[in-house]
C-alpha cells in the first residue's frame, strides 16, 4: 500500500488571503485523480505554511479554518485522506485545545507544525505540552519548512535562493535545536520532517566529529549520546525528490524504517518519478515497501 506522507490542500479562504498559492492548491478531486493514476491508497493533508494569517489577522482563525475544511474532506473521503491539524502556535493552551478538537471531532491522526515562527523554533518551551500530548496519544507531528521569513531571509531574499536554500536550512536548524535542547532524547514524540530533514543527512559525520572534539575541551554540553544516535530518532520524508545521492545519505543516517515516501503535491506533480526513485534503490523489496507506505501505516496504526 502506497501512502503519500507529504501532500497539501488549502481551503479557498486561505488561498485568497495568501500571496503565493494558486487555486490548484484547493482542488481535492484533482489530487484524487492523480492518486488513482499513481496507485496511491491514502495521503496526508498537511499545511504548507502561508502568510494568510497576516491578512486574516489571526493564527487561531487560520487554524480553525484549515482544520474545519480538512475535516469535511475526511468525512467525504474517509478512506483516502488523513488529516494533520495545524495549531494556533501563539498560545500554549490554545494549541492543546485545538489539537484535541481536531482529533476528537474530526478524526485527525497527526499534527502539522512549521519549522519556525518569527524566528522561534520548536525547542521553545511553548511547544513542550504539544510534544507531550502527541507522545501520550501516539500522534506524529509533521514539520514543514517555514516559508515566511525563514532563516537567512534578513540577508538574502530571492525568489529562487529563498525556497531552495533558506527553506531547507530552516528545517535543518529546527532539527539541530531539538537535538541540543534534549527533546529528541527525552521525548518519544514521532517528528516527521520534510525534504529528507534539510541537510542533516549530509552533516552526520561533522556532527559527531565536532561534538567529540568540543566535548574533549568541555566546550559543549553532554548530550549523553553521539548526535547521530539521537538524530536517528526522527523520521524524514522524500518530498518528491528523485536524487539517488539524497536517498543514499538519508538511508545511511536514518535507515529505511525512518524514511517515508512523499510527493509534495501539488508543488510537485510528477508523482510517478518519485515512486520509481524508491523502486530503483538498491535495497530489499521489504524496505522499498516500508518507505512507500508501510512505515507510515505503522506510525499511524492503520
Amino acid at each position: 500500500m502506497i501512502i503519500d506522507s507529504h501532500s497539501h490542500w488549502l481551503p479557498e479562504e486561505i488561498i485568497a488571503n495568501a500571496h503565493f498559492f494558486p487555486k490548484s492548491w484547493g482542488e481535492i478531486e484533482s489530487q484524487i485523480k492523480a492518486m488513482d493514476e499513481a496507485g496511491i491508497a491514502k495521503a496526508i493533508l498537511s499545511y504548507p505554511t502561508t502568510d494568510a494569517h497576516l491578512k486574516l489577522g489571526s493564527i487561531s482563525l487560520v487554524a480553525e479554518m484549515f482544520n474545519d475544511n480538512v475535516g469535511k474532506i475526511l468525512k467525504r473521503y474517509p478512506d483516502r485522506f488523513i488529516g494533520a491539524a495545524i495549531l494556533p502556535i501563539d498560545n500554549a493552551q490554545d494549541m492543546q485545545d485545538e489539537a484535541r478538537r481536531a482529533v476528537e471531532k474530526f478524526g485527525f491522526k497527526a499534527l502539522s507544525l512549521a519549522s519556525s515562527f518569527n524566528g522561534m523554533y520548536l525547542d521553545n518551551k511553548i511547544f513542550l505540552p504539544i510534544f507531550k500530548l502527541a507522545q501520550d496519544k501516539n500522534i506524529p507531528i509533521f514539520v514543514h519548512s517555514q516559508i515566511i521569513k525563514p532563516i537567512g531571509i534578513e540577508r538574502v531574499e530571492d525568489p529562487l535562493l529563498t525556497p531552495v536554500i533558506e527553506y531547507v536550512f530552516d528545517t535543518t536548524i529546527c532539527i539541530g535545536k531539538l537535538l541540543m535542547s534534549d527533546i529528541l532524547r527525552d521525548y518519544r514524540t514521532k517528528f516527521i520532517f520534510g525534504h529528507f530533514g534539510g541537510v542533516i543527512p549530509f552533516l552526520a559525520n561533522r556532527f559527531d566529529a565536532t561534538y567529540q572534539m568540543l566535548r574533549g575541551i568541555n566546550f559543549v554540553k553532554d548530550l549523553k549520546a553521539k548526535p547521530t544516535e539521537l538524530l536517528k530518532n526522527i523520521y524524514v520524508d522524500t518530498s518528491g525528490d528523485t536524487t539517488k545521492a539524497n536517498f543514499q545519505a538519508a538511508l545511511e543516517l536514518f535507515g529505511p524504517k525512518h524514511i517515508l515516501w512523499g510527493s509534495d503535491w501539488p508543488a510537485k506533480r510528477d508523482i510517478a518519478s518519485g515512486i520509481q526513485a524508491v523502486r530503483d534503490l538498491d535495497i530489499s523489496e521489504e524496505d522499498k515497501n516500508n518507505i512507500l507506505g508501510n512505515n507510515l501505516a505503522q506510525i499511524l496504526a492503520l
